[in-house]
């Protein structure tokens, strides 16, 4: 049994001064010692992740953050990791005591909202001190949810459960669909599956995962072969499946294989619609035409493998792209939760599925872009346009097709 992907939990970032009891916190809603506590200050370093089950809400991951105010050389690493969790969260929680509310915490409640990510106060060490009443009617003023707790005695920490509940995305109960509002139930998706060095030996890579589970969900049917087996496993069939889904490494011999009059696309593609803003990642590839020789471009992948023979980010993507633009581009790559402050340098950015990443950080990064005027898309759309298969691989979709066509206009 495999856990819930990170991708799919809500989560919950946990922020505010050192030493007020974030960790504490965290240790009392989990039940479990997840963070180091202490009476010194700054003992959280980097952020400390947590993935549980919080009924009724489902799987969620906690994320429990170095103090923000922090000094010195060290501290500024600290607070550099902590604002990075901001772009990912979809639910804050700020921590704070009685009497300790201040232009810090205003600050901080202020980076939260303009992220529109809904925020719960919690005034914590209620068995030191209790919040002033000013604390209290100001953030009942400002429509704020605000729950008072003692991490030590357990005292309220049921109260911040039910105020989670309460502040949850509503979009997050809402039933996301990777590939099954495309394949109806009862009508077979082929899902093409290269097994090469990079696929994971005795597994699939998770969005091949996610997509039999999704057709599973949605009672549709899901027939995998591999890509030598595709034109065979087509002609067995009675009839033509709704869909064929490929690894983008194969588009172009899929391309070939599968009929005109059938839809297809690739795992890439669906991971672009499924965890971040498709349309604004197929204006972003039309920035392939404005490449020039010695462009940078930033190819940016969200999980951490160890690169082995023709890697796609380093290796097939730098070919096909160069081939594309007929020049020598550089290309610089990050991975994980690295990702440049500065986009400036950059004509493109070229990202990956993002299946490891939550899709709140993914728009955080496509909005980041835009505000720097630097063309951000991902792995499948860059493999499609650049072997002239761009169009077809968006027929499955189209509101992104008439995007497109908006743009080239």
């Amino acid at each position: 049994m495999q856990p819930t992907p990170r991708s799919l939990r809500l989560h919950i970032g946990i922020f505010g001064r050192r030493n007020v009891g974030k960790s504490s916190l965290l240790n009392a809603i989990t039940r479990q010692h997840v963070s180091i506590v202490s009476a010194f200050a700054g003992t959280t370093t980097d952020p400390v992740e947590k993935p549980m089950e919080l009924l009724p809400l489902g799987p969620v991951q906690f994320v429990d953050t170095a103090g923000v105010d922090d000094e010195g050389a060290l501290g500024a690493l600290r607070i550099e990791r902590t604002r990075a969790v901001l772009d990912r969260v979809d639910l804050g929680v700020v921590v704070t005591e009685g009497g300790g509310w201040g232009a810090f915490e205003d600050s901080l409640l202020g980076e939260l909202e303009a992220r529109r990510v809904p925020v719960l106060v919690v005034f914590n060490k209620s068995d030191v001190g209790m919040p002033e009443a000013t604390e209290l009617a100001r953030l009942q003023i400002a429509r704020v949810l605000s729950v008072v707790v003692s991490s030590l005695t357990g005292d309220g920490v049921a109260g911040v459960r039910e105020a989670l509940l309460a502040l949850a995305p509503s979009d997050f109960f809402d039933s996301r669909r990777l590939v099954t509002d495309l394949v109806p139930a009862g009508e077979v998706a082929v899902l093409v599956v290269p097994i090469d060095k990079e696929a994971p030996k005795g597994r699939l890579i998770l969005p091949q995962v996610m997509a039999i589970r999704d057709l599973l969900d949605g009672e549709s049917m899901a027939l995998v072969v591999q890509e030598r087996e595709l034109r065979r496993a087509l002609e067995r069939l009675t009839r033509p499946p709704a869909l064929v889904v490929t690894d983008s490494q194969a588009f172009l011999k899929v391309a070939a294989d599968v009929p005109r009059d059938i839809r297809m696309t690739s795992f890439s593609i669906l991971m672009a619609r499924f965890q971040g803003d498709l349309t604004a990642q197929v204006r972003g590839a039309l920035g392939i035409e404005r490449l020039r020789g010695g462009d940078r471009v930033l190819v940016a992948e969200s999980c951490s493998h160890h690169p082995v023979g023709e890697d796609i980010g380093r290796v097939k993507i730098p070919r096909w792209l160069t081939q594309y633009v007929g020049a020598k581009l550089e290309f610089e790559h990050v991975q994980g939760r690295d990702f440049p402050s500065d986009l400036a340098p950059f004509k493109l950015v070229v990202h990956c599925g993002n299946c490891v990443g939550n899709r709140r950080e993914m728009m955080s990064r496509i909005h980041r872009c835009g505000v720097a005027g630097v063309p951000i898309t991902n792995y499948g759309l860059t493999i499609a346009y650049s072997l002239g298969i761009f169009e077809r691989a968006l027929e499955p979709f189209p509101a992104a097709l008439e995007a497109l066509g908006a743009a080239r206009a």
